[in-house]
Parts: structure tokens; sequence; C-alpha cells
């Protein structure tokens, strides 16, 4: 039996694993681009739809055809607005926050910060005040803008649900759309009643209500306000019932955030352990310090202890990451 040369066993096996690697890193995209269309399925209601449009006769082709060219607008507009959104700038950040300062406010704040943090830390050496009031400058006023814009979309997102309803009650009692906004805008609370007055004052000075939604959901990154910002423009392109819409989207919604929430419930030990195991060395570390100064000198005033510390702060980084992937479910 002739020798079969080693190349001709190599190559199928580097085809079939460069194929399964390629799948594995195309698998996400896929799943997410068909979570995407299911979930905007279920906002448009796609059961009754169908249904409509099989005893619609000759239109139902057309309108199906209007619907999947406004999808088709849609995410090409939304993929552009998502490329611009991976690194907002400072005044999109500020403002997301419901902050009012202006870049130069945020800058001589940060700037205020640095030298009172290099003048509290000057006893400890001019490069170790240098770095402490360097880290103080940028990180505190960045960490605090996010947790501003963090807490006011998640306070946007909870009352969401609540704004659709209330736009669907007025919408079944005969009343004009605009006049629902105009409701949201002076009978809610802020942030929703901010941003809806904005989309109130876009329709006053004439600007199209999906032009005035679609403003809304590029100052609002929230998946739920896009899922608005949908339902409106299929509804003024191909028709349709504005109430039925709106309600499906109100259900979604509300599934939604009750799945968030059993995944947040189920993934809090994990979290947990996952913070005590992150900030145990910290924090042993701290207490020798405190109690055996000596005993930790080494690291601190030798070079190979500073090397060493900076390895297990890069190791600890990584760990930390590993175990915030692990424990981070996509919504």
């Amino acid at each position: 039996m002739p020798d079969i040369p080693l190349t001709l066993l190599v190559a199928p096996l580097a085809a079939l694993a460069a194929i399964g690697l390629v799948l594995i890193l195309a698998m996400p995209a896929l799943e997410a681009r068909a979570r995407r269309n299911r979930r905007l399925a279920e906002a448009l209601g796609a059961g009754p739809v169908a249904g409509r449009d099989q005893t619609a006769g000759g239109n139902a082709p057309a309108r199906r055809k209007a619907i999947e060219d406004t999808l088709k607008e849609i995410e090409e507009r939304q993929s552009i607005h998502r490329q611009r959104r991976r690194a907002p700038g400072l005044p999109q950040r500020l403002r997301e926050a419901g902050l009012d300062w202006r870049p130069r406010g945020y800058w001589l704040f940060s700037a205020t910060l640095a030298v009172c943090a290099f003048a509290a830390a000057a006893s400890l050496g001019p490069l170790s005040a240098l770095g402490i009031g360097a880290a103080a400058g940028v990180l505190v006023p960045r960490l605090y803008v996010a947790f501003r814009r963090k807490r006011r979309l998640a306070a946007f997102a909870a009352a969401f649900p609540d704004v659709i309803d209330l736009i669907v009650r007025g919408v079944r009692a005969g009343r004009p759309m605009v006049d629902c906004l105009s409701i949201v805008a002076s009978d809610t609370e802020d942030p929703v009643r901010g941003e809806f007055r904005l989309v109130v004052e876009d329709q006053s000075v004439g600007i199209p209500l999906q032009d005035a939604v679609d403003r809304l959901a590029q100052r609002v990154p929230l998946q739920e306000v896009a899922f608005l910002a949908i339902v409106v423009a299929i509804q003024n392109r191909a028709g349709g019932s504005l109430t039925e819409a709106l309600s499906n989207l109100s259900t979604v919604l509300r599934g939604r955030r009750q799945l968030h929430a059993k995944v947040k419930a189920m993934s809090a030990e994990a979290k947990t352990s996952a913070g005590i195991i992150g900030a145990l060395p910290v924090i042993v570390a701290g207490l020798v310090q405190l109690t055996s100064p000596e005993y930790l000198a080494v690291l601190y005033e030798t070079d190979l202890g500073l090397m060493v510390l900076a390895g297990c702060a890069v190791w600890m980084s990584i760990g930390v990451f590993v175990m915030r992937q692990m424990i981070n479910f996509d919504m």
C-alpha cells in the first residue's frame, strides 16, 4: 500500500478547521441578526398582519414590498448610526448623561480635580503625585459621566413601556398621535419628559413624525426607542393599524424587560462571586500592609518587586475580564 503524503492528510483538516473558525466567528452576527428580525416581527404583529395580507387580495404584495423596503432602509440607517456611536463624542455623552456641561467645563473640572489630587498626594513624591493626579483628572470625570449616562438610560428604559401604553390608549380614544406625544411630554417624569418634549418641538416646526421619532432614537441609544422608530416608519410607509403595532411593541418590551430581570437574578450569584474573587487579593494586601508594612515593602521598594506587581495587575485584569465575559449575557 503506497504511503499517503502528509500534505494530503493535513490539507483537508486545515480546510475543515478554517471553515469551522469562520462559522464560529460568524455565528454571533447571524444569531444577532436572527434575534433582531424576530423581535421586529413580534413588535409588528407578524401573525395578524399575515392573516390580513391573505384576505387583502392584490394589496398584500405591495404592502409586503413596502415593509421590506422600509426595513432595509431602516437597517442601513441604523447600521450607520451604530458605527458612529461606537465612539460617541464628549458632547453626545454629556447630553445622554443629562448634564448641562459644555466640553470646556468638563475639561476645566478634570484639570481642577487633577490639581487637587496632585496636591493631596504631594507627600508621596513628585512621580507618584503626578500619576495620581493624572489618573484622577482623567478617570474620575469619565466614570462619573458614564455612571450618570447609564442611570439615565436605565430610567428611560424602565418608563418607556408605560409611555407606549399611554400612546396606545390615546390613539384608541381617537386622539391624534401628536396630542398623545404632547401628553407624554407634559405628564411624565424626566428623562422621558425632556426627550419627548423635543419630539413635540420638532413636530411644531414642521418636521414629520417619522423624522422626529428617528431623531429621538438617535438621541437615546436604546433598542426600545429604535423599535418605536421602526414601527412608526413602517406604519407611515405601508399603513396598517398603529394601535395594534404599538400594543405588540409594548408587549415585546415588557417581555424583554422581564427576561432581563430574570437573567439578572440568575446571574447575581456569579457576579457576587466574581466580585469577591477579584477584590480578595487587593483587600488581603491592604490588610497586610496595615498590620505588617515591612512584609510587603520588598514589592514596592525594589525593581523586581515592581515588576511582580505589574505582572500581578496584568493577570488580575485578564482574570476579571474573563469572568466578566462569562457572566455577561447579551440581551
